[in-house]
């Protein structure tokens, strides 16, 4: 049988199982749990979607029902362009009058007032979209992309085309239309109704834009604070990055694998616990505050809580990603250019500020843009030491969960934050827009790069060595405060924090899980475990189509897929929160939406490291592979996928600690059903059992290293040469596969 009647004919059957099979709509206590079953399929909670039009009088279903008999009558049309074209249309036309019905009819019936008056009132809404819909609107995908391919799109790849349509529809569904949610919601009053009054009223509000400060009167408004501390911890942290970088690969510094070391420790750390370090060390009660008081009877006060606090917090937390970014570029630029510019008698201070310094603006650009990002987005430090004075990600959570319940204000808000840094973005990439840092070439050089002038050397050990101590202090609160009973007031030692967090007990029953953390962290591990390989699956496959394939819209599909990145997780969390509470598609207070933010919030990371890896990959070897007769899936698996695998493990790395250590997304996110580790280590600091929250953070940091060690051994190492003899090749620790640069291919 010819292959384009074989995979018609599995769409077909997929749409026909969800449209006459499937309950069409969400159920109360979920599809797996098999509680429908009694009223399937004739009970109007669970019937298919051709029953749900005569018993919820669901005419508005009807049309989609048309779009799909279209398709079924073409089955027997013969292949060819003509059938293509008019089986994409098909595929098309049913996708948007899926999406027009879902959008158009709610709860309480018509969400558009203008349709009302074209039709009529509604007698009964619709709940969310379920398994019936999801799997038909994918059926509708795949016809879409197979009449593409019998057109002769991309050579008539259907693998390729149907790839393509299911990552847009991924993007549309899960960033752009969470942004699009976030935006109708600042012109939204509590009832849903149109209100502009609500968006004018909180866009010239004092307390966002006022600039009181600078007169003298009063204090700046929320967005000036947010966007003066964002701009000192970019550039704090751009320094201290290239310094560190610098003393990695310019200088004698004997302790390279701490520096390496230190790296990787705040991307495992939950991003409070640092502020709760610098509270168990200089807060009223800190170990250095009571020290001073009892030695020169100076109290130190509250000068922690405030942006002092957040910003050396955010110093401590975002420094290393810094050095990550930069020691790449540093060790990158080619001594054949510092020798060309000692040989024509210039000095190492001279060479370094002339030659060296310039070509690192990409990284230095990079750096910047990844320390203001961060900082706009953070939010777990924020909360723990900011006191009375919040930003914009903290005002977002309390306008949400907090007494003035606000939803119109956090949509306000989150679109202001958003603003600062997609702006910060389009600035950096006209920075270096039409620039050229190529430096290496094909021509042969020393392979050593020069050493720091004397100055200079001496300049980033004083900035070093300091941070250094400085960071292990920090890191040593955070074990020692989980030992002993109130570090700084009664420091006996004491296993009591880990007995409340994760005691158990054998039982008549059987093994009792005691502890008052057990179930947050359970309920993590699974979230993680599941969102971190199909991060990296999607991921990956966005890069593949990036890399290797050439279609209208690339350009603009890679700038949708790394737009996450830009987009702070309050904000994230917000437009979530505002656009899958209600139908078509609400899945607020379950697993999955957990699941499906982290899946696009860290997509980005799987997307460029699978971009790096594949473009060192000759595309010959897929040539070679579909001269042979494989099609482009099995080319994807047999052959791209084994080369890819320093990629896949930083794809699964990365996603797996983020879903663990991510805040200010899940912040919003969160049930009493689905508590994340870190929402729930925030409400123990809240409650000031700051032992137990430090005692929860030591465990998920061990947890963390452990898994990474796990998923090095289970994907393995990519082979490119044959073994002779006893030589193997070195094995790449967890830390270097998550934060070291990927190999090159020869």
């Amino acid at each position: 049988m010819d292959s384009r009647i074989r995979r018609l004919d599995g769409a077909l059957l997929l749409g026909l199982v969800a449209f006459a099979v499937l309950p069409w709509y969400g159920l109360e206590g979920g599809f797996w749990n098999g509680g429908w079953a009694g009223s399937w399929p004739l009970g109007s909670d669970a019937a298919p979607g051709v029953l749900q039009i005569p018993l919820r009088h669901a005419f508005w279903l009807a049309p989609v029902a048309l779009a799909f008999l279209a398709a079924i009558a073409l089955r027997f049309k013969g292949p060819g362009e003509a059938r293509g074209s008019m089986l994409a249309l098909a595929g098309g036309l049913g996708l948007a009058l899926l999406v027009v019905e879902g959008l158009s009819v709610g709860y309480g019936g018509w969400n558009w007032s203008g349709w009302e008056t074209l039709f009529g009132p509604l007698e009964n809404g619709q709940p969310p979209f379920g398994l019936g819909a999801f799997a038909l609107a994918l059926a509708f995908l795949l016809l879409l992309a197979f009449g593409l391919a019998e057109r002769g799109r991309l050579r008539g790849d259907a693998f390729v085309l149907s790839a393509i349509a299911i990552v847009v529809a991924l993007v549309c569904a899960f960033v752009l239309y969470p942004l699009v949610s976030l935006f109708i919601g600042a012109f939204q009053s509590l009832d849903g109704s149109f209100d502009a009054t609500s968006f004018s009223a909180n866009i010239v509000d004092p307390s966002i834009w006022s600039l009181s400060c600078v007169t003298g009167s009063g204090a700046c408004g929320l967005a000036w604070r947010t966007v003066f501390l964002a701009l000192m911890t970019a550039f704090g942290t751009t320094v201290l990055g290239l310094a560190f970088a610098l003393a990695a690969t310019r200088t004698r510094f004997p302790f390279k694998k701490l520096l390496r070391l230190l790296t990787i420790l705040p991307i495992i750390t939950p991003p409070f616990v640092i502020g709760l370090a610098l509270i168990l060390l200089f807060g009223r009660s800190g170990v250095v505050t009571q020290g001073i008081l009892s030695l020169t009877g100076y109290d130190g006060g509250r000068w922690l809580y405030g942006l002092t606090g957040i910003w050396i917090a955010q110093m401590l937390s975002f420094t290393p990603i810094a050095f990550m970014v930069l020691i790449g570029v540093v060790e990158g630029i080619s001594p054949s250019m510092e020798e060309a510019a000692q040989t024509m008698r210039a000095n190492r201070w001279r060479t370094f500020w002339t030659v060296s310094f310039p070509l690192m603006r990409p990284g230095l650009a990079n750096a910047f843009l990844v320390g203001f990002i961060e900082s706009m987005a953070d939010f777990g430090n924020p909360l723990v030491l900011g006191g009375s004075h919040g930003v914009l990600s903290t005002e977002i959570f309390f306008a949400v969960v907090g007494a003035q319940n606000d939803p119109a204000r956090a949509a306000v808000l989150a679109l202001v934050l958003l603003a600062f840094t997609l702006s910060a973005f389009a600035a950096q990439r006209f920075w270096l827009k039409g620039k050229s840092y190529t430096t290496v070439t094909g021509k042969g050089d020393s392979g050593r790069h020069a050493a720091l002038d004397a100055r200079l050397r001496t300049g980033v050990y004083a900035l070093v060595l300091p941070w250094i101590t400085f960071t292990l202090a920090v890191y040593a609160m955070i074990v020692v405060g989980s030992f002993v009973r109130t570090l700084g007031l009664d420091n006996t030692l004491t296993l009591d924090h880990y007995a409340k967090a994760f005691s158990v007990a054998f039982t008549e029953n059987g093994l009792r899980w005691t502890g008052v953390a057990w179930d947050s962290f359970w309920t993590t591990m699974e979230i993680a475990l599941v969102s971190a390989p199909l991060t990296a699956a999607v991921g990956l496959l966005s890069a593949y189509l990036l890399v290797r394939q050439r279609f209208a819209g690339r350009d603009t599909l890679e700038f949708l897929l790394m737009l996450s990145f830009a987009i702070p997780g309050t904000v994230i969390g917000v437009s979530y929160v505002l656009a899958f509470n209600l139908p078509p598609i609400e899945m607020t207070g379950t697993a999955i939406i957990l699941i499906v933010c982290f899946i696009f919030r860290n997509m980005p990371v799987g997307v460029r490291g699978g971009i790096a890896a594949m473009s060192q990959l000759d595309k010959s070897l897929d040539e070679a592979s579909l001269t042979l007769g494989a099609n482009s899936f099995t080319t994807l698996r047999r052959v791209v996928l084994p080369l890819l695998k320093p990629a896949i493990v930083s794809a699964l790395v990365y996603s797996f600690v983020r879903s663990i250590t991510s805040i200010s997304a899940v912040i919003f996110l969160v049930s009493a059903e689905y508590n994340m580790a870190t929402s729930y280590i925030v409400g123990l600091t809240e409650n000031g059992e700051y032992g137990v929250a430090i005692a929860y953070s030591t465990m998920l940091i061990l947890v963390m290293i452990t898994v990474i060690g796990l998923f090095q051994m289970l994907v393995g190492q990519r082979r490119l040469r044959r073994e002779t003899g006893n030589t193997a090749p070195a094995a790449l620790s967890p830390i270097s596969a998550a934060t070291l640069p990927q190999e090159k291919v020869a």
